[in-house]
């Protein structure tokens, strides 16, 4: 068989080897991160993002609108909120609002009017409003009864006055007295009604009604300001939940309807983002679909105005609307995932798309970058800004701790919450990351990602970075080092990698349970991963295969389980490629039952990965030849060349463990690079198996626990390391196998033939 590997392709595994060499040249400008200065330009502390930086800084010059589509964690709210501060040192004095929104009554008591004016000028009509309505208040005569009080009093003394004359006539005249009495009983009569007018004055006076009603219809016309640009600094506005209430306004309810106790309209008038805010960020798009508000927006940014209108559909509101429109001139910037963008690709034809590329971008969030130079060192200072963000968190919430009682007070503190001694000479501080704790960051963004690339989903990344200082911290170590940052991958773990782990431990039993009751013959160690849905992080475990072919029958492949269409795909590829090789041999093809079986694997399998490990198990099953219990294998086996698939790093990964007992993997030839993040602070040389090159890496210092990883091109080079067989050997296994079942279906079909003959001439005599 000639050799499908050139010179060339070993000196590229070799290149592989010096990876370490180029990570630590590359990190070489520092020590350790306290040499590593962090840029004053807020939009440059975002890293990866150089698209999504240009996008921001282009419609930060001409106000337009963005749209940011990618995974979590890639930085789209970060970008949104350094989007702001550039643009309020920028060109924040001239799109900050200038006039304040006043309500004032409409032509009925469910229509409102909307000015805007100067807040200094509008304060100077308000306060003259009010002070005519002190005024009025002022002029309004209190209630009095003086006159009746005088015209009674009057009466009274006329009355006193008879009463003393006709008393002195009385001793001359007897009979005057009864006019004496008569005079008396009038003077009281007519006291008890100046006393009663008296009492009556009082308590209208302290009750006032009529007054205070009159003067309520004075105050409710007093205008309402609905928005004080002095009072409201900010330039942006977050929206999470984007509807008509928070992006419009509305009116408030007025439970009180009845007895001249209503609010008016223009009191009960507030005012959404599209009037107050000139930068809406709305954080998740998709809650904006759900909310059906998308036909409004789209009328609103094509419009820049729009008419407040109550929005329900019975009670208070209901009726209520605007008489002239409010102003809405807003920069939009938004930010959805893949599965939002391809509803709003087809919802209205796009239209939301549409009204974004008029006046601005709709950038997408790199998941990965390439890794070079410039993006080493964005790493390097990314994990300083996590550094001093950890500082500042400390001294925000230990400052006062550490004035008052010092940082033995800290440590006494800090051993309750740990429950355990901690160093004497403990300090509350943050540490700066060694060159080598920055390269061990550098190896984790590589393994999350593939193709040479570092992975640019970092919100993970910084629990790893804040557990590795906490680390540093209760050991009062100088600095993070690599140890550091490795015991924080082990133990800030995601809910699907601490499944993985418990998986990959359970395939470990199972795995030798199978190798001590089996030949290995159809059996496969195939390598398979698990995503997070929280971060995207991929964790990889042994995928058991057990794979039977059998003659007879249907021509068919079987794949048994919860197996994705993918998948299912995979099989019939391989059950087409060991056809092609009985037409290449020249082997007659009897027809083949294919049973492939995924080892308790309950979750189910989706992907095209163990298509390569599928046709080894059903080869070593049909030419009788075990399978290499201690070599995983992964790869897209397509006609006879393996091509390649993902998660490639954390696949072999998870099988290096030295407690797994596995001596190797077989990955394809185009994910050579994927391993190398896994050569980082590691002894490391080149191999090779027969033509086969290949990387060993030993898993214990002082070279102990060699692991070998062989980079195949096509599927004679898997059965080469795993079954130990040639490309000759192999088709002269399948020949003969072939003519052997070819023979017996031959025996099987004869006595049938002899008894349909039989049957036949029985028949004719």
């Amino acid at each position: 068989m000639n050799s499908v590997y050139t010179k060339q392709d070993y000196d590229a595994v070799d290149e592989l080897l010096h990876y370490p060499e180029f990570l630590d040249r590359h990190l070489s400008g520092f020590q350790d991160t306290s040499e590593i200065t962090v840029p004053d330009d807020p939009i440059e502390k975002v890293i990866f993002q150089n698209e999504a930086k240009k996008a921001i800084r282009k419609i930060a010059q001409n106000k337009g609108h963005i749209l940011m589509v990618g995974r979590p964690g890639t930085g789209k709210s970060l970008l949104a909120n350094m989007f702001k501060d550039v643009i309020d040192v920028s060109l924040g004095d001239y799109i900050r609002p200038k006039e304040s929104i006043a309500a004032f009554p409409g032509k009925d008591d469910n229509h409102v009017r909307f000015a805007y004016a100067s807040p200094e000028i509008l304060d100077k009509q308000i306060e003259k409003i009010t002070e005519d309505i002190d005024n009025a208040r002022c002029n309004v005569e209190p209630f009095s009864l003086k006159e009746q009080i005088r015209q009674v009093n009057k009466v009274r003394n006329v009355l006193l006055f008879m009463t003393l004359s006709s008393l002195c006539l009385g001793f001359v005249f007897p009979q005057v007295f009864i006019l004496t009495g008569l005079c008396g009983i009038g003077s009281i009569f007519m006291f008890m009604q100046a006393n009663n007018h008296k009492v009556q004055e009082r308590i209208q006076q302290d009750n006032q009604t009529g007054r205070k009603n009159e003067m309520k219809q004075l105050v409710d016309m007093i205008p309402e300001v609905l928005y004080d640009p002095r009072k409201d600094k900010d330039l942006m506005v977050c929206i999470s939940e984007p509807d008509a209430r928070s992006m419009k306004g509305g009116f408030r309810h007025d439970p009180y309807q009845s007895g001249n106790l209503q609010t008016p309209i223009h009191k009960r008038t507030y005012l959404g983002a599209h009037a107050k805010s000139p930068i809406i960020y709305i954080d998740e798009l998709k809650t904006l679909v759900r909310s059906g508000y998308m036909s409004s927006l789209l009328e609103i940014m094509q419009n820049k105005e729009y008419i407040l209108e109550g929005g329900k559909n019975t009670g208070s509101g209901a009726a209520d609307r605007s008489e002239n429109m409010l102003k809405a001139n807003n920069i939009i910037i938004a930010c959805c995932n893949h599965d939002t963008l391809s509803f709003l690709q087809s919802e209205g034809d796009g239209a939301f798309l549409s009204r974004i590329e008029d006046k601005g971008e709709i950038v997408q969030m790199e998941s990965s970058v390439e890794e070079t130079p410039e993006t080493l060192m964005q790493t390097a200072r990314y994990i300083k800004q996590e550094i001093i963000s950890i500082g500042t968190e400390f001294r925000d919430t230990w400052g006062e701790i550490i004035e008052k009682e010092g940082y033995i007070g800290v440590r006494q503190r800090s051993e309750k919450i740990f429950g355990r001694t901690l160093p004497a000479g403990y300090v509350l501080k943050e540490r700066e990351f060694t060159r080598n704790a920055v390269a061990e960051i550098v190896k984790e963004l590589r393994c999350r990602a593939s193709d040479g690339k570092l992975s640019a989903i970092l919100r993970p990344i910084n629990g790893i970075i804040k557990t590795a200082e906490h680390e540093a911290i209760l050991e009062n170590a100088d600095f993070v080092t690599a140890r550091h940052v490795k015991k924080a991958l082990i133990e800030h773990m995601s809910l699907e990698g601490s499944l993985s782990k418990d998986s990959i431990r359970h395939k470990k039993e199972l795995k030798n349970y199978i190798s001590s009751m089996t030949d290995a013959i159809g059996y496969v160690v195939g390598l398979a991963v698990i995503s997070s849905q929280a971060s995207g992080q991929m964790f990889g475990q042994p995928l058991p295969i057990h794979c039977q072919i059998n003659p007879g029958g249907a021509d068919t492949v079987a794949a048994s389980g919860k197996t994705g269409d993918i998948a299912k795909a995979a099989a019939q590829n391989v059950r087409a490629s060991i056809k092609k090789t009985f037409r290449t041999i020249g082997a007659p093809y009897i027809g083949y039952e294919m049973h492939i079986e995924y080892i308790q694997a309950h979750g189910g399998v989706e992907g095209d990965s163990a298509s390569i490990a599928m046709d080894v198990a059903l080869i070593s099953d049909y030419i009788k030849v075990p399978v290499n219990q201690k070599f995983g294998i992964t790869g897209s086996l397509t006609g006879d060349i393996i091509l390649a698939v993902g998660g490639v790093t954390e696949k072999v990964r998870s099988i290096m463990d030295p407690d797994l007992d596995m001596m190797g993997a077989c990955v394809p030839w185009q994910n050579r690079e994927d391993i190398e993040p896994l050569l980082v602070n590691v002894e490391c040389e080149m191999t090779t198996n027969g033509e086969i090159p290949g990387v060993r890496i030993y898993r214990t210092e002082g070279k102990k626990d060699p692991f070998d990883i062989f980079f195949i091109k096509t599927k004679y080079h898997a059965y080469k390391i795993l079954m130990g067989i040639e490309k000759n050997e192999f088709e002269d296994r399948m020949a003969d196998r072939s003519r052997k079942d070819f023979e017996f279906m031959k025996s099987m079909k004869k006595p049938e033939l002899e008894e349909d003959n039989h049957n036949s001439n029985t028949f004719l005599t």
